[in-house]
């Protein structure tokens, strides 16, 4: 297990600045792909560019100590806990599934593709659990870590782009604007197939905490709002966001920015949205309304997450590529924040009689 340097450590409340977002100590050298935090506790795993995963401990008043970090053959793209917050599963560029148990602090290979591994997650269901792992070999496979060979291997339509899961729900987007939709009681049969209803590249799916639908962001400043059930299809609607003026005078919002990340907030099922133009909003789907807009960042905001309670929400600065190879300057800002969520960002709206 390779641990940080255990003194760098800094505090949620410091100085005059209580409500200013707090940067974590010793973040990742490259940009930062993927946050996730654990189930039971406040650790935050995060995976890199630069091939590396890290686990941070988060302390009551927003102290963070790196403990442990563990190594892919390639960028890490995504990482995602198991239930009971003793594992962390990791995917990335070099094809491979990794595992990583925060008991022993061993890392092992569980997983394997013929192409990298863009996204994984963890699925708790009364048979067991399993870690399902969606590739741009255009597969999901199914995974029990017991055994060495997936227990089963699904045919995606097109590259996998994203994928999330809310037992039972499983939603995945790929290239070519498919999504497919899974009742994970039935895992390797799709329960509805669709083209996303937002006419750009999906970006990302993300499952309501209740199961019955999710939001999709694409890389035109747009996010949708999807039931899974037909008779809920009146409820479907899409807006824009992560759009900005070319002029201050012109309110055109004719400069558009991709939706990297949608994180649903696990108590109140209200949801943020983070952008390449360095913005964030929480956005009440029922009530179809923003709740807040962070100020802007001076780099993209390329993943976010909330913890277990919903009180802190972590988010990265990283360049997230959006702009090619030239948009990689030299001193580009790379952060991992934490901002502590306060009740009435956070919290719906009431429902107007």
């Amino acid at each position: 297990m390779s641990f940080f340097s255990a003194s760098t450590s800094n505090s949620l409340v410091n100085n005059n600045a209580a409500d200013k977002d707090i940067e974590v100590a010793d973040p990742p050298t490259d940009s930062i792909s993927a946050v996730a935090f654990s189930p039971t506790a406040d650790y935050l795993a995060v995976g890199s560019w630069d091939n590396n995963v890290r686990i941070y401990e988060v302390g009551a008043s927003g102290q963070t100590q790196g403990k442990a970090m563990y190594p892919h053959q390639g960028p890490v793209l995504s990482v995602c806990w198991n239930k009971d917050g003793s594992k962390i599963l990791s995917g990335g560029a070099d094809n491979a599934g990794r595992m990583f148990d925060v008991t022993t602090g061993q890392s092992s290979q569980v997983a394997q593709h013929d192409a990298p591994i863009r996204v994984v997650r963890w699925i708790e269901s009364p048979q067991g659990s399993v870690l399902a792992t969606g590739s741009w070999d255009k597969t999901i496979k199914y995974w029990d870590l017991r055994t060495p060979n997936p227990v089963s291997t699904v045919q995606l339509p097109d590259r996998c782009y994203t994928m999330d899961v809310q037992y039972p729900l499983m939603v995945v987007g790929t290239a070519e604007r498919h999504i497919q939709v899974f009742n994970l009681a039935n895992p390797t049969t799709p329960f509805k197939t669709l083209v996303s209803p937002l006419k750009w590249q999906t970006r990302v799916v993300s499952c309501f905490p209740s199961a019955n639908g999710f939001a999709v962001g694409s890389i035109e400043g747009r996010v949708a709002i999807q039931y899974v059930e037909e008779k809920d299809a009146s409820n479907n609607f899409s807006f824009k966001c992560h759009r900005r003026d070319q002029q201050p005078s012109s309110k055109d919002q004719s400069l558009v920015y991709a939706v990297n990340d949608i994180s649903f907030h696990p108590v109140h099922g209200t949801f943020s949205t983070c952008g390449s133009d360095g913005t964030i909003n929480f956005w009440d789907k029922d009530a179809r309304t923003r709740l807040k807009s962070f100020e802007p960042a001076p780099a993209p905001v390329a993943c976010t997450a909330f913890n277990r309670s919903g009180t802190i929400f972590a988010y990265a600065l990283s360049y997230d590529w959006s702009k090619g190879h030239s948009g990689m300057t030299p001193g580009h800002p790379n952060k991992l924040m934490l901002h502590a969520c306060k009740d009435e960002e956070v919290k719906r709206k009431p429902t107007k009689r």
